[in-house]
């Protein structure tokens, strides 16, 4: 399993990338438990009222979160690739650029190589 974590604004989004032979989690949406690799990854956006108020870039702002969309794949590549995009576009939601965000991707298990 594989943890894919975007920083940007003084706040931090992290998915989970579960790996062929890793069980990937069951509910509904979920694809099909046949796919090699699966990431799931909370989805946010700024909100006027409501939501959840945290603070971006030293500026209080309220997200409101969807449900994970888990999504699976052929390839780990294809997985993390996905991963980042996702990650840099729900930044880019809230309106931080792309490019100012920080990816790391880092084995579960400590100590554990990519």
């Amino acid at each position: 399993m594989l943890l894919i974590q975007g920083s940007a604004g003084g706040t931090t989004l992290t998915g989970t990338l579960f790996e062929r032979g890793e069980r990937a989690p069951t509910f509904k949406g979920a694809p099909d438990e046949d796919a090699p690799y699966v990431w799931v990854c909370d989805e946010f956006y700024e909100v006027e009222s409501g939501g959840s108020e945290m603070e971006v870039g030293g500026q209080p702002m309220n997200v409101a979160f969807e449900s994970p969309m888990p999504r699976g794949f052929d390839t780990r590549q294809q997985a993390i690739d996905a991963a980042e995009e996702h990650v840099r576009t729900q930044f880019a939601r809230i309106g931080i650029a792309p490019t100012d965000v920080e990816v790391e991707v880092e084995k579960a298990e400590p100590g554990a190589e990519i």
